[in-house]
């Protein structure tokens, strides 16, 4: 079992996720962000034309394009307290056995019939790149919409963290994950569909083999990506991303009370200085 709830504002890392994620790589969290916090996030976002500002496309290599924005730090804002929060950050200490920092955070924009795909590929696969020896890292995959098989949503291969990395290279114009391993492994893994609720989460390990598909239908999908290292991890040399930055975490009631707009602190990145994506 991959699927969880989050109740009366709550996640416990009981016995049974942490050997969920173990053992398949991820868990699915239900309403991780409660309504009214999830309604909030939206305004945010939609009306924050200042962090729009900063987002860019990513080609596919099949002629469609996705958006994104990626900033370094948590910030002040509500993204910021989702970041901090302890049923987020909190909960990825536990499942990855230690004290963690905000590696980074990326909203991810496919719109309605225009929306791009990604290629297989492992975080850790760009990350390895960034000289963190360890796999000791984890994203958080947050859905802002519905994420369904029609729109576009996330596919992963169950258990695939546990081949270790693997060699990423050019893939349709992206860095992605050496296919013929990949077919190799879908002969002994189950692909998985990861169709998401709005407000639901998805906490997997970096070398999880996932990809999405082209977004084909008349609905937006948006996700809020939150990465975390391991403390102990410090990459080794300075790159696009935070070296070890103490995080300060906060209690979840914070996501409610944050009424501070203010993005200073956050340092986007622009996808030139990304050494991960270049091949």
């Amino acid at each position: 079992m991959n699927m969880f709830s989050c109740s009366d504002n709550k996640f416990e890392v009981t016995s049974q996720v942490q050997e969920s994620f173990e053992e398949q790589g991820y868990v699915i969290v239900k309403s991780l962000l409660s309504e009214a916090e999830l309604r909030k996030l939206q305004a945010s976002l939609e009306s924050d034309s200042e962090l729009l500002k900063h987002s860019y496309a990513r080609a596919d290599g099949s002629g469609r394009v996705s958006r994104m924005a990626l900033w370094k730090h948590p910030g002040k804002d509500i993204s910021g307290m989702i970041a901090r929060s302890e049923k987020v950050a909190g909960t990825m200490e536990k499942l990855l056995g230690g004290e963690v920092y905000h590696y980074h955070t990326k909203l991810m924009m496919k719109e309605a019939r225009t929306g791009g795909q990604f290629v297989w590929h492992q975080d850790y696969g760009y990350w390895y790149s960034n000289t963190c020896l360890f796999p000791d890292m984890g994203t958080v995959f947050i859905a802002i919409d519905k994420a369904d098989v029609g729109n576009g949503c996330l596919k992963v291969l169950k258990g695939s963290h546990k081949a270790g990395r693997i060699d990423h290279t050019k893939v349709a114009g992206q860095i992605g994950a050496d296919l013929e391993r990949v077919e190799m492994l879908k002969t002994r893994l189950p692909l998985v569909e990861v169709e998401l609720e709005a407000g639901d989460a998805l906490f997997f390990h970096c070398n999880l083999l996932h990809k999405s598909d082209q977004n084909n239908s008349d609905r937006r999908r948006w996700a809020f990506l939150i990465a975390y290292n391991r403390a102990s991890n410090d990459p080794i040399l300075p790159h696009h991303c935070p070296q070890y930055t103490p995080l300060l975490k906060v209690d979840n009631s914070e996501i409610l009370n944050c009424e501070c707009n203010d993005l200073s602190g956050k340092e986007f990145v622009h996808p030139s200085d990304d050494i991960s994506l270049k091949d």
